[in-house]
């Protein structure tokens, strides 16, 4: 089979022909298409929009609130009982009511409230003839004493809407980091594949060559038929070789496009090289980053503002508790039978309003917790050991970001130091092998030792290009683990 045939056959296998859109994708170009389609991301970005509404929510409790009620005609009619000399007789009492009433609530930093209410309302009684309108308003204080001194329910459903957007955008950022590597480590994967197809392809047209140069030699008889078909049974495994490497890179392709959340039936094409920069990270500052910029510890710490809060309100439970109330009022109210005019009986009572004193009260209930045989105080206790346990955690968190931390940047300068070895094992590789085929040509050789030598220099291709995608995933890793990036020196950006 000829190279043209090979290539048509990987062409045909990877359904090249049948695409619907091409991807031309470096790296970052995948990562922001999988940031933009990923399930997990969009799933993610709608749990931060639904703590941003959580935290609107309580942040406008402490807003003015008005609210306005109408009363419409609402008509009932009920039966009554006379009992007099004559006996027991029934009689109905039917009644038209209309009103209408202005609510202002204004909450207070300390857990209290002050209400105005104004309302108007007015009755017909049509079985008396009557009509009656009644004018009123009220300006209330209604504060919990304990929230002056103890838990303050209001501002801690506030600071835990805020925590708790925090969280969900430090989870949010979390995962994105993470997919970043997700990527980055699909990327460089399906890479190597591309690159070891290549390499295969490169491995057979060079086997073909020489295949073609060991029957001629046989057929001028200067090679054993033995030598002869080993080079064809090597040729063989070449073909073989090139194609099971077109599978392995269709499947990766696959699974690439899956993760970036675009069709399959999409092209993809890395449009990358095997180049890289020498970057040396220093593992104590590695370690600094990322014990000051992991989103996991921050998160820890707000676990633990969140445990201080509910100790709080558990402390609160077994204290002093009551309410101090005041108020302020006046009523207005008329009496007039139906011949009177709405405006008229809402006037006389507007008068009336006006010429009543005003009506206060203050009030103060207090409740005081004698025995409940420890539940209060054990549920405190059990609070403060979820506490500890959370301080626990996050010491236990701290040790284990170092320690990975410092295994990462020992990964990464180790996988640099042996990039730049086996770069240097490609150049003496290729140098070897063009003087050995060479020599092979020139029938100093047998083929048995230029298939070594090929074996050799394959070796070297395939070792380099694992080195190079060691090396650029440790790299991922350690701006995974610090949220720094040592190769532009700068913060990742969230």
């Amino acid at each position: 089979m000829k190279t043209k045939h090979i290539i048509a056959f990987g062409i045909a296998l990877m359904g090249l022909t049948a695409k619907a859109e091409t991807y031309m994708l470096t790296l970052q170009e995948s990562i922001e298409l999988a940031k933009e389609k990923s399930y997990t991301m969009r799933n993610l970005q709608e749990d931060l929009k639904i703590a941003e509404y959580n935290l609107k929510s309580a942040t406008s409790s402490l807003k003015t609130h008005i609210d306005f009620s109408l009363t419409m005609p609402e008509f009932n009619q009920t039966v009554r009982t006379w009992d007099d000399t004559t006996g027991v007789s029934f009689y109905s009492v039917k009644r038209m009511d209309y009103g209408g009433m202005i609510t202002v609530n204004q909450p207070l930093i300390t857990n209290g409230n002050i209400y105005w209410e104004t309302s108007l309302n007015s009755y017909d009684d049509l079985y008396n003839k009557d009509r009656s309108a009644t004018f009123n308003t009220r300006l209330r204080l209604r504060q919990p004493i304990d929230a002056l001194y103890g838990y303050n329910a209001i501002r801690s459903s506030l600071k835990s809407a805020r925590l708790d957007y925090e969280r969900t955008n430090k989870s949010l950022r979390r995962e994105e980091l993470n997919l970043v590597y997700r990527v980055s480590s699909s990327y460089y994967n399906l890479l190597s594949l591309q690159r070891s197809t290549e390499i295969a392809l490169l491995d057979y047209e060079r086997q073909t060559e020489a295949n073609e140069i060991a029957q001629n030699k046989y057929a001028s008889g200067l090679i054993r038929e033995v030598d002869a078909l080993q080079m064809e049974v090597d040729l063989a495994e070449a073909q073989n070789s090139y194609e099971m490497s077109l599978i392995n890179q269709e499947s990766a392709i696959n699974s690439f496009k899956e993760l970036l959340g675009i069709e399959l039936t999409d092209s993809v094409v890395l449009n990358d090289e095997l180049k890289y920069d020498v970057i040396v990270v220093d593992a104590d500052k590695a370690v600094e980053y990322a014990l000051k910029n992991r989103t996991e510890l921050r998160e820890r710490d707000i676990a633990i503002e969140q445990q201080k809060m509910s100790i709080r309100q558990r402390k609160a439970e077994g204290m002093v508790r009551g309410y101090f109330d005041a108020y302020v009022q006046k009523t207005g109210t008329s009496m007039d039978d139906l011949s009177t005019s709405y405006a008229n009986a809402i006037r006389t009572s507007a008068n009336d309003f006006l010429d009543r004193p005003i009506n206060y009260g203050v009030g103060f209930t207090v409740s005081v917790p004698l025995l409940d045989w420890g539940e209060n105080r054990a549920r405190v206790r059990a609070a403060e050991a979820r506490q500890r346990q959370n301080y626990l955690a996050k010491e236990e968190l701290e040790r284990s970001i170092e320690t990975e931390t410092r295994n990462s940047v020992a990964e990464l300068n180790n996988n640099l130091k042996r990039l730049q070895l086996l770069e240097k094992n490609v150049v003496i590789a290729e140098k070897s092998f063009a003087i050995t085929l060479q020599r092979f040509t020139d029938g100093d050789i047998d083929s048995q030792t230029l298939a070594l030598e090929r074996n050799r220099l394959n070796s070297a291709y395939r070792n380099h290009l694992s080195a190079y995608i060691a090396y650029q995933l440790s790299l991922a890793d350690i701006m995974r683990k610090t949220l720094y990036d040592f190769a532009k020196d700068e913060p990742v950006a969230m």
